[in-house]
């Protein structure tokens, strides 16, 4: 293959890239402007009736609120995303996953019995810039930038705290009845692990068939560009959400 064949499918496969990132840009930009409850941590109308008006101890359906808030919590789902994107075994997984449960775990726990109250706008912008800061840390621009690399345990940890507040304040904002109470959120955080479970098993799967593939590692770094800009599209709605409610 002669040089000048070899520099067009080099622009080729630029300008696919940049399509590529462009297109699920804009996937993101269409479903965070025109999705009818955009916060992260929206729940149905059902849901929420359900929620203020049930009383006493009720394990399955808050193991399923639980679970069906996780696995609908898309950015809960970008951050695991970040998060197992370069893990190939599954014992790494494992340790990044449990302390991302951990965290969001205890705060979740914490803040909804001692009523912790802090804007849900402000949780799910710090939850947007947890997707932004993986998706940096994947791309290795602290070591670049800072000329260090920071601990990603603790990291994954520290997010995981403010998943878990997010969860929480959710759990506030709809009032659920004090009776019955601790039993309904060991339930919910069940269904959330339950939740967490499934959706890593389905971002593993597709993560397998596509690292088998030749161009995974050709587009790895473009899949962390539309990552970012996930998480940044996040912040602003929730930012914008702040200052105008």
């Amino acid at each position: 293959m002669d040089q000048k064949n070899i520099k067009l499918q080099s622009r080729r496969s630029g300008l696919s890239k940049a399509l590529i990132c462009i297109g699920l840009f804009a996937a993101l930009a269409a479903f965070f402007c025109l999705a009818p409850d955009a916060g992260a941590h929206g729940v149905t109308a059902g849901d929420k009736g359900y929620i203020q008006e049930s009383s006493g101890s009720l394990t399955l359906p808050f193991i399923y609120l639980g679970a069906k808030h996780m696995v609908t919590g898309y950015d809960h789902l970008l951050f695991l995303v970040g998060v197992v994107f370069f893990l190939y075994r599954f014992r790494d997984v494992g340790i990044y996953v449990s302390l991302f449960a951990v965290g969001h775990t205890v705060t979740l726990l914490l803040g909804t019995l001692m009523e912790i109250s802090v804007s849900a706008y402000l949780i799910d912008a710090i939850i947007g810039f947890s997707i932004v800061y993986k998706a940096l840390d994947n791309m290795g621009a602290y070591q670049r930038w800072f000329g260090f690399q920071p601990d990603t345990k603790i990291a994954t940890l520290v997010f995981g705290l403010f998943h878990g507040f997010g969860l929480a304040t959710k759990i506030l904002d709809y009032k659920v009845s004090p009776d019955g109470l601790i039993p309904n959120l060991i339930s919910f955080n069940i269904g959330v692990e339950l939740g967490q479970l499934m959706g890593l098993a389905m971002i593993l799967i597709a993560m397998g068939f596509w690292r088998r593939s030749d161009n995974f590692m050709r587009h790895a770094y473009a899949a962390q560009v539309v990552l970012m800009a996930g998480g940044f599209l996040l912040v602003g709605y929730q930012i914008t959400g702040f200052f105008v409610s």
